[in-house]
């Protein structure tokens, strides 16, 4: 168990700089979705509010800016929505990144649009995500949007999701409508994959903080725990720890100075499952075999290393690796190949048609491919396939064949995240064009157009 004195340094990736938390006993990763004006923002600002976690000259500028408005409290949503263009409009557009901790545990929430043509975002905000809160006004219920979400975070996996009934009070707290939406959204929830167990639905009021910091005394109906007490207390997914071991090489290290003449060392953060000494370990896509000799930190040499920690590998034997290479678990390994079929998040505004040509980043590797087939579209209408489109459009999914001009070690996305997905360059100008998930079956998804 770690010590709560000490800190965790976490890049804030929305205002560019780092920021220190204490460290308890974990880390929850959790992200917020939900239809436009279901109240997303005000949530977030809540639960930064009531936990203390907003500095005294926010707050202040906060209070400044809802008096400019003439609104009569806070505006909380403010705490969120730093660009001049949310606060404008009152809607999210980037995916607002904050970083807050209790007394037991420590959160990195990423507050994702509500809009359609920001889904994009969603999935960017989503695809680390732990938990999700989906969001939802009591007073419209399940609409399309959010089934929408729901079906993007069964996509990505993300493997717990809480259902915030927002804005209770805007119906008197009445238990019956509380109860109809959590019915029909466990419903939309089993067609997707969900457990029971792995869904919960809370009552809340953002505006006022009915249940999501404390309990209310306005649903006495509820018995449940309030939002916070279950992000505090919800069982965390442990890193990938026990997945076979992948190691990503990001840099091939030797200094050739007098203190380390034959040094050769390879760099990168371990992707999923521990390496220690003594290991066997391929090289792909090569094939090459060796044993790992010692295993280097940050902090020093250590008897092994798991997923997420940035590690240096030494090898028994000299072998020809370079950036871009992956260093697996010998006993057992990803398949390599060419001919990769994912289903793909198209995040561009130009459409993916057949044959075109694109790159591929897969971990800290880039190879060129085309696209062989479009097989499948997802339907968000209608929540069903549409075989053999002709295009993908923006923030659409589907299921598409690539072939790349080299070899990839590629893991079926369910058994690592990491080696298991990739994003689709533009070969012009490197912007990203799709997030595509290896293996991944739409079937889930289109099963819920029964819901």
């Amino acid at each position: 168990m770690t010590d709560e004195t000490e800190t965790l340094t976490r890049f804030a990736p929305d205002s560019g700089t780092e920021v220190a938390l204490p460290v308890h006993t974990d880390l929850l990763r959790l992200a917020t979705a939900g239809s436009v004006d279901d109240g997303k923002s005000t949530l977030v600002g809540r639960l930064l509010h009531d936990t203390k976690s907003v500095l005294a000259d926010q707050l202040e500028a906060v209070h400044r800016a809802s008096a400019d408005r003439g609104l009569s409290q806070p505006d909380l949503s403010l705490l969120v929505d730093g660009l001049r263009a949310e606060r404008e409009q009152g809607i999210t557009i980037d995916v607002a990144y904050r970083y807050f901790a209790t007394p037991k545990r420590t959160f990195v929430l990423a507050d994702t649009p509500g809009h359609v043509q920001y889904t994009r975002n969603t999935v960017t905000g989503a695809s680390t995500a732990q938990l999700a809160v989906l969001l939802v006004d009591a007073r419209k219920g399940v609409l399309e949007q959010t089934r929408r979400h729901a079906a993007v975070l069964a996509l990505l996996g993300v493997p717990r999701l809480v259902l915030a009934v927002n804005k209770i009070d805007m119906v008197d707290f009445d238990e019956s409508v509380h109860a109809s939406i959590a019915a029909e959204f466990a419903e939309h929830a089993r067609a997707l994959g969900y457990s029971d167990d792995h869904v919960v639905t809370v009552p809340v009021s953002a505006l006022h903080g009915d249940n999501v910091v404390e309990r209310s005394e306005r649903t006495p109906w509820y018995t449940g725990p309030s939002l916070l007490e279950h992000l505090e207390t919800v069982p965390v997914a442990p890193d990938p720890h026990d997945a076979p071991f992948r190691l990503p090489v990001q840099y091939v290290i030797r200094p050739r100075t007098a203190e380390h003449p034959d040094y050769r060392g390879y760099a990168g953060q371990v992707a999923a499952g521990v390496v220690s000494e003594g290991d066997e370990v391929a090289v792909l896509p090569g094939g090459a075999r060796s044993r790992v000799a010692k295993v280097d930190t940050p902090d020093g040499s250590a008897p092994s290393a798991a997923a997420g920690r940035s590690v240096t590998v030494l090898l028994e034997d000299d072998v020809d690796i370079a950036r871009g290479d992956v260093i697996v678990s010998a006993a057992s390994q990803p398949r390599v190949t060419d001919e990769i079929e994912a289903t793909v998040c198209w995040l561009a505004e130009k459409p993916l048609a057949p044959r075109a040509r694109v790159l591929i980043k897969h971990g800290a590797r880039t190879v060129q491919a085309k696209v062989t087939e479009l097989s499948t579209r997802f339907d968000e209408q209608e929540l069903s396939g549409v075989g053999s489109p002709e295009r993908l459009e923006l923030n659409e999914i589907g299921k598409v064949r690539f072939q790349t001009s080299e070899s990839l070690p590629v893991d079926e996305y369910a058994n690592s995240k990491r080696t298991g997905s990739f994003i689709v360059l533009d070969p012009s100008d490197g912007s990203t064009l799709a997030a595509g998930l290896v293996g991944v079956p739409l079937a889930p998804l289109a099963a819920a157009a029964a819901d």
